[in-house]
């Protein structure tokens, strides 16, 4: 196995071998070995991440559906390739994420998720046009607590997923995720559980 297509070679701890990994183990262990090129400021990015995932007051679902919407516009083909375990105990099925391509027009997501993915894809890809109306339209919904949560859940996914998304870790990913052209979550036929 090389990692030709990723960017960054990741730094792997001694004895740690790639192939005796199971390929989930594999993709964690290149994307904390590019972090490890920066060992004082890993930690810092991945505690963010790992308290967001864990103190969000946001339901899980709709964080899901949020990053998966953002992942797409990133093109990040590893975010797009992950599901995360709470997130499907919350209801986020591949036939929900598959309205993701479509939320105006998804049948199972609700007013909230319906708001909250607008936000979010502006965010990712025209934020100057989040306008006041866009937010009374996130108040029937949310309160200002929610929205700031939101904004700061946008913004790590923004970020974040165009950091992996330039550094290619696809190696592990399903066939799809790293087909030629523009991919999207919806296609991604077996994901990879978190």
């Amino acid at each position: 196995m090389t990692d030709e297509s990723m960017r960054v070679s990741p730094l792997l701890g001694p004895g740690v071998d790639l192939d005796a990994l199971p390929p989930t183990e594999r993709l964690v262990a290149r994307m904390r070995g590019i972090f490890a090129h920066r060992p004082r400021l890993a930690p810092a990015f991945t505690a963010f991440s790992s308290t967001l995932h864990r103190e969000a007051e946001l339901p899980p679902r709709l964080r899901e559906l949020v990053r998966l919407r953002i992942a797409f516009h990133n093109q990040c083909r590893t975010c797009m390739s992950i599901r995360y375990q709470s997130a499907a105990d919350d209801g986020v099925t591949e036939a929900l994420v598959c309205q993701v391509e479509r939320p105006d027009s998804g049948e199972d997501l609700s007013g909230a998720e319906r708001a909250a993915l607008h936000f979010a894809e502006l965010f990712a890809t025209d934020h100057l046009a989040i306008d006041d109306a866009l937010f009374d339209e996130l108040r029937q919904y949310f309160d200002d607590g929610q929205i700031v949560e939101l904004s700061m859940i946008c913004a790590h996914y923004v970020g974040s997923g165009r950091l992996m998304a330039i550094m290619r870790v696809t190696d592990e990913l399903p066939d799809e995720a790293r087909a030629d052209g523009v991919v999207g979550p919806w296609a991604i036929r077996e994901p990879i559980v978190l």
